[in-house]
C-alpha cells in the first residue's frame, strides 16, 4: 500500500484513512473494508507503531490508527464514528441492516469485537501482559499501558471476557445458519461480519499466503491464538474464510 505522511495529508482534500504501516491491525483493517466495501477512495496515511508519531499528532491530537480525517471535519477515531462515516459518504448496499432490531444487533455484536472491554481490547491486553517484560523496554511503554488499561485487573479479567464473546459469537452464528442465513445478522453481508473477520486475525491467523504480516507480529498472535485455540469455534473460523472469499481482498494489502 502506497502510503503519504501525516505532514502530506493535512494539506489534502477528501477522505484521509491514518492506518499502521505495515501491520494488519484489526481496527485497521476493518476502517479499510468499510471504506472499500462502501465504495468511498481513501488516501492512505503512515502511523508508525510504537514510535511517538509527533506529526501525526500536531495535525490530528491523536498518536494511535486508524483515523479518519474527511476534509475540515473533526478527525475520528472510534470505530462506531468509523463505521458511520463510512454509511454517510458511501453508496450501494449499506453494512448496516434496515430494521432497527437487527440493526441494533449488528452495532451491539460489533461494538462486542471493537469496542473497549470487546474483543479486540482484550486481546490486546492479554498480548501485552504475555510480553511485558519486553514491552517494559520500549520508551513509550507508561503511555501504552495508560491508554490502553492495562493494569493487573484488566489482565485477570479478559480471558474469560474474551472466551465469552466468542462462545456469543458461535451462538449467534449457529442459529443464523439454523435459519438458512450466512451472515451474523440479517440475510446479508453487515459491519458485524467485517468486525469478526478482520479481528479474527489475532485469535486464528491467515497464513501467509493469504494475510502476510511482520514476522514478531505472527508470533505474537500466535501466542494469543494457542491461549484461546479451544474457544475459537470452527465455525467461526470457516465464516471469516467465507466472508474474505466472497467479499474482501486477498491477499491482505497492508
Amino acid at each position: 500500500m502506497e502510503y503519504v505522511s501525516p505532514g502530506a495529508a493535512k494539506s489534502m482534500t477528501g477522505l484521509r484513512l491514518v492506518l499502521s504501516a505495515g501491520v494488519p491491525g484489526p481496527w485497521g483493517e476493518a476502517a479499510k473494508n468499510l471504506f472499500e466495501l462502501r465504495g468511498v477512495a481513501y488516501t492512505p496515511v503512515a502511523q508508525k507503531v510504537m514510535e511517538a508519531n509527533e506529526e501525526l499528532a500536531e495535525w490530528t491530537g491523536l498518536r494511535n490508527a486508524p483515523i479518519a480525517v474527511y476534509e475540515n471535519e473533526a478527525p475520528l477515531d472510534r470505530w462506531l464514528d468509523i463505521l458511520m462515516l463510512a454509511e454517510r459518504l458511501g453508496r450501494g448496499p449499506s453494512l448496516l441492516p434496515d430494521e432497527s432490531i437487527e440493526r441494533a444487533l449488528c452495532v451491539g455484536i460489533a461494538s462486542e469485537i471493537a469496542g473497549e472491554w470487546g474483543l479486540g481490547w482484550c486481546c490486546r491486553v492479554h498480548l501485552f501482559t504475555r510480553t511485558k517484560e519486553r514491552m517494559e523496554t520500549v520508551p513509550i511503554w507508561p503511555r501504552i499501558r495508560r491508554d490502553y488499561g492495562i493494569t493487573e485487573a484488566a489482565a485477570e479479567a479478559v480471558p474469560g471476557r474474551i472466551r465469552d464473546i466468542l462462545a456469543m459469537l458461535a451462538n449467534q452464528l449457529e442459529r443464523q445458519q439454523g435459519i438458512g442465513f450466512n451472515y451474523l445478522v440479517g440475510k446479508d453481508l453487515s459491519a458485524a461480519d467485517i468486525y469478526w473477520s478482520t479481528f479474527s486475525q489475532i485469535l486464528a491467523p491467515m497464513e501467509p499466503e493469504r494475510c502476510p504480516m511482520p514476522d514478531y507480529l505472527r508470533r505474537l498472535y500466535g501466542k494469543t491464538a494457542a491461549d484461546f485455540r479451544e474457544a475459537v469455534a470452527p465455525s467461526l473460523v470457516e465464516h471469516r474464510d467465507f466472508i474474505y472469499r466472497e467479499h474482501l481482498k486477498l491477499p491482505v494489502d497492508f
